[in-house]
Order: structure tokens, then C-alpha cells, then sequence
């Protein structure tokens, strides 16, 4: 199998490390193992006593105990860790479908929700996200793209890249379109709790349907990607057996000092969530003044949770305009070209404490720029 190049992580690949400024980046304000540690001083101890053989291949159980608190209905051993979300993307996708299936993914998204699959034979079809509806998808469209040979849905809610999140109405039509056709129902959830109003917070589907797979991870919710710590809980004997068992073939077990640092942090939960969406809600104070002051350039839909959206051009091209803003100030964004949607919007990130000094880069920019062409 020989997926197409993932161009988002290509691009990445090519400016992380090397712009000066992040403007689009998922993950929000990280901490050090020092910072983290902090939450328990006596911690250290424990770091260092932690043995470097192997791990328990589904995970650490002080670990799986603890996600599990995550959760209303799943219990430890409903979870398999991985290496990061992307290793139980990949792991799904090769256990649960097969060449000639078909597969219904909730469209702008991350790549590996439709490329893994395609590259497999399977067919995929787009449910898309409309942004003249604040990037809602419409659930009466599932019918029309379901088939005899559908096996999954694939949703991401809070929304790689629009930052929707479906109003509890709406998730319930979805649970109830996989329910009727007997569908898995794969939910990234990787945004879960970063909901910029608690109050939105939906259910994890694997608590209210027996056919779905909830996808969580640290590197978002809980801004922590270097742990590259990520898990699947479902209450599927099948699926657990058969991801189980397909792990053996990827990273067989876990880095053991990333679980044990995983676990302080989802002990820690509500604190890193909260600290997390502080810096979200101030930021978007920020973005909304600059929109405003831009309304003639930008079109702003404003996310409900997360820590990015996804923001329409209203001239020019979003290639270009990346390409150029890249060079003259250093700061990166992210064109909807490597989001297989067009060349016309761009994914901006808020969750970085140092947002409205880039900002304020792009301000200038525009400003002369605007200067510039009227001269």
C-alpha cells in the first residue's frame, strides 16, 4: 500500500522548524517535562524510576485507568494506546475495511481519514462541511451518500479545520444514521474539551453507541504532542481484538516514559484543559478585532471549539498569499490546497500564547502591502 504523500505533514515538514512564526498550528501552548512534573512534585521520583524494557502492548493499566475516567461507560481495557492519533487512524482504517468497501468522511479534514483508505481500495465518499452554514454538514445528506457497501462513517467533532462543533441535535442524527445501517462510526475526537463554552461539551460517541470508536490524544486537549500519545476506546470486543492484534505489526508497545508522564497528565486533566482555553478565549478576542478591521480581506466563521479555523480569502489565491506572507515576515499559515479544499481559505491557529504578536505581524503586512498596490 502506498498512501499519496500527506502534503499537510510535507509542508510541515519543509517550515515548522524553520519560519519564525506559527500561525497554523493545531496543537496549542505546550509546557516542559518540568512544567508538567510540577503538577505533582513527587513525581520525579517515579520518572525516574520508571523501567525502560517493554510496556503492556494496549497500554501501561495505571495509564488505560486513566483514561478510562474520561469516559462514562468505557473501562480500562476498552482502550488501546498508540503512538500518537495518527497509529490508531492507520491501525482503523487497515482492520475494519477492506478493498471494495465504501466510507463516508466528514470532508475539509485531516488527510489520513480518507488517503489511508483510498490507498487500500476503498472508496470514499465526501460529506461536506458548508461554510454559508457556519461550516455545518447537513445529517440529510448521509442518505443519499450511504451505500450497500458502506462500512464507516468518519466524523472529527470539535472539526479539523473549521473548529465546528454539531449542536447535540445534529450528533444525535449522526448516531442515529450509523445506528440504522449498522455502521462503525470512527469519531476523532482529538478536540474534545477544548470547547471555548463548556456547555457544548457532546458525549464521546463510544458512550452512546456500541459501534463507535472514539479517538483521543494528548497532543491537543491537553497540548502535550511530544508524548506522541494517543489511544482508541470503543466497547467493540471486535474491534479491540483485531487493532490489538495489527499493533504487533506498527509499534507493538509504548514508550514507557511517555506513559508515565501521560498519566500525570490526564490525572491533570481539567487544569491543562482549562489552561488551554484561556489562552483560546483571548486569542479569539484578538482575532476578532483583527477580522474586523480586515472584513474587506477575510471572511471569519467563528469556531466554537478547538484551536484553529478556517478562514476564506475574499481576493487572491491562498497558495500564494501563504507563500508570500512565508517570505517577507516569517509568518506561516496554512492554504486549503494541502486540505484537498480549493485554493481559497487558509487554517489559522490560536492555541499559542504568543498569537497576538503575530498577529499584529500580519496587521502590518496587510497594511503595507495595501499601501503598497494603492501607490
Amino acid at each position: 500500500m502506498q498512501p499519496n504523500p500527506f502534503k499537510l505533514e510535507r509542508y510541515f515538514a519543509r517550515h515548522e522548524f524553520t519560519a519564525r512564526h506559527l500561525l497554523c498550528s493545531s496543537d496549542p501552548e505546550s509546557m516542559s517535562v518540568g512544567e508538567l512534573l510540577a503538577y505533582e512534585p513527587d513525581a520525579i521520583d517515579g520518572l525516574r524510576d520508571t523501567w525502560l524494557g517493554y510496556t503492556e502492548y494496549p497500554g501501561a493499566p495505571a495509564l488505560r485507568r486513566e483514561l478510562a475516567t474520561l469516559y462514562e461507560h468505557i473501562d480500562e481495557d476498552e482502550i488501546i494506546v498508540h503512538t500518537g492519533a495518527q497509529e490508531a487512524i492507520y491501525s482503523f482504517m487497515h482492520t475494519m475495511l477492506a478493498p471494495g468497501d465504501h466510507v463516508i468522511v466528514h470532508m475539509p479534514g485531516y488527510q489520513s481519514h480518507y488517503s489511508v483508505a483510498e490507498a487500500m481500495g476503498v472508496r470514499v465518499s465526501p460529506w461536506k462541511a458548508r461554510e454559508e452554514a457556519g461550516w455545518a454538514p447537513d445529517p440529510d445528506e448521509l442518505e443519499r451518500l450511504v451505500t450497500p457497501a458502506t462500512r464507516a462513517l468518519v466524523i472529527c467533532a470539535p472539526h479539523n479545520p473549521t473548529g465546528y462543533l454539531p449542536p447535540r441535535e445534529v450528533f444525535d442524527a449522526i448516531l442515529a444514521f450509523a445506528q440504522k445501517h449498522g455502521l462503525w462510526l470512527f469519531s476523532d475526537e482529538v478536540y474534545r474539551g477544548l470547547e471555548h463554552d463548556p456547555a457544548d461539551r457532546l458525549p464521546a460517541a463510544c458512550d452512546v453507541y456500541e459501534r463507535a470508536i472514539s479517538l483521543g490524544a494528548l497532543s491537543k486537549s491537553h497540548g502535550l504532542a511530544g508524548l506522541r500519545l494517543g489511544w482508541i476506546a470503543t466497547k467493540s470486543a471486535q474491534v479491540l481484538a483485531r487493532m490489538s492484534t495489527f499493533k504487533d505489526y506498527l509499534t507493538i508497545s509504548n514508550s514507557a516514559p511517555s506513559e508515565y508522564l501521560a498519566a500525570i497528565a490526564v490525572r491533570h486533566t481539567d487544569a491543562l484543559i482549562a489552561r488551554n482555553v484561556s489562552i483560546v478565549r483571548a486569542n479569539l478576542h484578538t482575532l476578532d478585532d483583527f477580522f474586523a478591521r480586515h472584513a474587506d480581506r477575510f471572511e471569519w466563521h467563528r469556531p466554537r471549539a478547538g484551536t484553529i479555523g478556517f478562514v476564506r480569502l475574499k481576493r487572491g489565491h491562498a497558495e500564494q498569499f501563504c507563500a508570500e506572507l512565508l517570505a517577507c515576515t516569517g509568518v506561516l499559515l496554512l492554504p486549503s490546497t494541502l486540505l484537498d479544499h480549493g485554493d481559497a481559505h487558509v487554517r489559522l491557529g490560536f492555541g499559542r500564547r504568543n498569537l497576538p504578536e503575530v498577529v499584529g505581524l500580519l496587521h502590518a503586512y496587510l497594511e503595507a502591502t495595501a499601501t503598497s498596490t494603492a501607490s
